[in-house]
């Protein structure tokens, strides 16, 4: 067997993400404030794309525009049950009529910066953020924001310390105070982060946590309350003994507190109130980081034939107009083979984008479409008729790839008759039936175990094996650690702490 090298010719086959297939893939799992915010870093890097503000844009009007929606049948037919309603773009038209419409389209697109036309390369791009010109603010850009906490407690240490290495330390310990105004870095850390011994570190907290409000920068429940009770000088033996066994309180072991506090039931139940009025997130009084809605993407209602409509939601679809007329107009004016190249390339990114959020609104638009159709009990009935559906379910059933199912529903809402929920809501496990019948959707099984809890009685109080029995009695085969495992993560307690809980409420 002799080595020597070679030539061999072999034919093979990979996939290759091009640039644009990836920027494919990327806007398609972005949230709309994701892709609003992309969007704009595109507008403002490509000279031929344009953000259309409240402008008619470029479809046609034929009397019978009904928006981008798609109509759902409770009972569907093959291949019937849906019905797209996305406008046509410019160049489907001419297809469809055979005609030309360079004479409809300029008169109703808006004016460019060079004066000649400018016509959407993608028609169904909904609407502006709302807003109008860039100068032109509202009210609310004048009006003060709310001081934030770390604000609030930088303000007292200005006021409060005068060394300046000890202001420089209590910076450090403010700036690991969380929003709720827990320390959230141990001290020992921020002291060496500093570079502070940490006796000194120590000495500042203790300053800090004399600021409003009272109980800041605590290091743990128990902290926080004994600043509080300090401040009302009610921190005596008993209440110290009661801090030390807040794990009691919270399991309601009331005869053992008042065993380690060496007090009666009334002198516990006084102690009790008095930390019931304290404040365990003192942070939360003030402003934090604003909070965002939650701004669906797709629009769930009934119509009154009985089926469902489904709609994309307008206000999160951007809307991009391609200067096809400045793009001609520069190019003419080009002076080297790099100009024109740039300008090629700015047409070429901005035509595949507008393309790409076609796209994107188009299979948000079938994925929602098909999630209605089999989830339609739920949106008729209620939760307990949610099916148990997986992201293989959805993509075989509109030929697509799981990956990409997975990608549409991720960082998406829907808003429907029974509230608004993300698309991964719908997607659940599957839990057997005793019979024949079919599988329970988890989400349905865990509302209908938080419903049988919260109509126990106090003298019957349901186990996890009573509530296994119940289930399995009405067609749910389900084992006993997975109603524990649900009834934890959804953070009701125990069988024995609920007893206490309805025998002697706090």
């Amino acid at each position: 067997m002799s080595l020597s090298p070679k030539l061999i010719l072999r034919q093979s086959q990979s996939l290759v993400m091009t640039p644009q297939l990836m920027q494919a893939i990327k806007l398609l799992q972005l949230s709309s404030m994701d892709l609003a915010s992309y969007v704009a870093q595109e507008i403002e890097s490509n000279p031929l794309l344009e953000r259309a503000e409240g402008e008619p844009g470029g479809d046609v009007d034929d009397g019978d525009h009904r928006g981008d929606d798609a109509v759902v049948s409770s009972e569907p037919r093959d291949g019937d049950w849906m019905e797209a309603r996305l406008p046509e773009t410019r160049a489907e038209i001419e297809e469809r009529f055979d005609t030309d419409l360079g004479n409809v389209f300029p008169d109703e697109a808006p004016a460019n910066r060079s004066g000649g036309e400018t016509y959407t390369a993608s028609a169904w791009s909904g609407v502006g953020t709302g807003g109008g010109e860039d100068g032109d603010n509202g009210v609310e850009a004048y009006v003060s924001a709310d001081a934030t906490l770390i604000e609030h407690l930088e303000n007292q240490l200005g006021l409060t310390v005068a060394d300046a290495r000890q202001r420089m330390i209590g910076r450090g310990i403010i700036d690991s105070v969380d929003e709720t105004g827990y320390l959230s870095e141990p001290l020992d850390l921020i002291a060496a982060r500093l570079g502070a011994p940490l006796d000194e570190v120590e000495v500042v907290l203790r300053i800090v946590q004399t600021f409003d409000p009272i109980g800041v920068a605590a290091r743990s429940l128990e902290e926080c309350l004994t600043i509080q009770l300090r401040e009302k000088n009610r921190f005596d033996p008993a209440m110290a003994a009661l801090m030390r066994n807040l794990e009691l309180l919270a399991r309601r072991d009331l005869p053992a507190l008042r065993r380690l506090c060496g007090v009666d039931g009334e002198d516990l139940a006084e102690m009790i109130a008095e930390l019931r009025a304290l404040t365990p997130k003192p942070g939360l009084a003030f402003g934090g980081s604003p909070i965002q809605p939650v701004v669906p993407d797709v629009m769930v209602r009934s119509a009154p034939d009985g089926t469902w409509l489904i709609e994309l939601n307008a206000e999160t679809l951007p809307r991009l107009l391609v200067n096809q007329s400045y793009y001609a107009t520069v190019s003419r004016t080009a002076k080297n083979q790099g100009e024109k190249q740039f300008l090629a390339e700015c047409l070429q990114t901005a035509n595949w984008l507008t393309r790409s959020l076609e796209q994107r609104a188009r299979t948000i638009l079938k994925v929602s479409a098909e999630i209605v159709r089999q989830q339609d009990a739920f949106l008729t009935h209620g939760v307990h008729f949610l099916r148990p559906m997986n992201l293989r379910a959805v993509a075989d059933a509109i030929g697509m790839h799981e990956s990409t199912v997975s990608r549409v529903t991720a960082n998406k809402y829907v808003a429907t008759p029974r509230g608004t929920f993300e698309m991964k809501y719908f997607f659940t496990a599957a839990i057997p039936s005793t019979g024949r019948a079919e599988a329970h959707s988890a989400e349905a099984v865990r509302h209908r175990i938080r419903q049988m809890i919260e109509g126990e009685a106090a003298a019957d109080v349901l186990s996890d094996d009573a509530i296994v029995q119940a289930l399995r009695d009405s067609g749910i085969d389900i084992a006993r650690r997975t109603v524990a495992k649900y009834r934890e993560a959804m953070g009701i307690p125990s069988s024995v702490q609920r007893r206490r809980e309805k025998v002697s409420p706090l």
